[in-house]
């Protein structure tokens, strides 16, 4: 990964201005956190050419293999409140949608909130994590890992998991989809920090969203039941119908869903 050929096809204002690549980094986002606390400023981006400790959501490992895949973290000192944060991840993943694709290849998908997915397999996941001083928002980091030209992958997660070119069936440019990304996200975070809602973004988002339509479990504390998606607020909460007609809004940051039948 080079940094310098991502920079010279960015077409941003501020975010990726200051890029670090590095061989190898225990985590892009607990780089970023670090590069945060110590002042940073918004826009900052870290990439690692291998991780030794990446993570999901819910401290699930993130498999990081060298030289293959695109793992990043940017930094944002957002001026709103701290509810509205988990937002960015569905914006994240409009980008990163925006950015993989190719015209006249299949196009990914969103598997509400975070994941990229092609024919039912995961190729992105998205990790947003907030600091806090004094009860404002100090920063936010969108960690982002995109499956690029991988083509083996470990025994447990070879049924759900995908790269660019194992779908399209050629190498992708990593850094020409760096660049594609930051230039999306900057975009929508912008338009986003002016309506403070997604609404702006809902049509685009339902369109690309895999559970739209179909029967999902939803995993809570102690229970679990399924129902039928029916798009996202403009908040983000996944929109499910029960079989009792209830409408229910999930929060990712409460609850886990899943496809009835299988990872989608």
């Amino acid at each position: 990964m080079r940094g310098q050929e991502i920079i010279s096809r960015l077409r941003t204002g501020w975010m990726g201005r200051e890029i670090r690549v590095l061989d190898e980094a225990d985590s892009t986002n607990l780089r970023v956190k670090t590069a945060a606390g110590e002042g940073a400023s918004a826009g900052l981006v870290i990439l690692a050419e291998q991780q030794t400790d990446g993570r999901g959501r819910r401290g699930r490992a993130w498999q990081s293999p060298a030289g293959e895949n695109i793992y990043m973290t940017v930094l944002l000192r957002p001026d709103f409140e701290p509810d509205k944060a988990p937002m960015l991840t569905l914006l994240a993943a409009c980008a990163a949608a925006r950015a993989v694709y190719q015209p006249g290849e299949k196009c990914p998908q969103i598997k509400w909130p975070n994941d990229l997915v092609m024919d039912g397999k995961k190729i992105c996941g998205i990790l947003t994590e907030m600091g806090m001083k004094g009860g404002s928002t100090e920063y936010v980091i969108v960690g982002i890992g995109i499956n690029c030209n991988q083509t083996e992958f470990p025994e447990e997660i070879r049924q759900k998991a995908t790269s660019l070119k194992c779908e399209y069936g050629h190498e992708v440019c990593r850094e020409e989809i760096v660049a594609r990304f930051l230039q999306e996200f900057e975009s929508l975070y912008e338009e986003f920090a002016r309506r403070k809602s997604l609404e702006f973004i809902q049509d685009e988002y339902e369109t690309l969203l895999v559970n739209e339509g179909k029967r999902v479990c939803v995993l809570e504390p102690g229970k679990e039941w399924t129902g039928v998606a029916a798009g996202i607020t403009e908040t983000g909460e996944l929109i499910v119908k029960k079989d009792s007609g209830e409408i229910c809004e999930i929060s990712s940051g409460e609850v886990s869903v899943r496809g009835v039948y299988g990872y989608v």
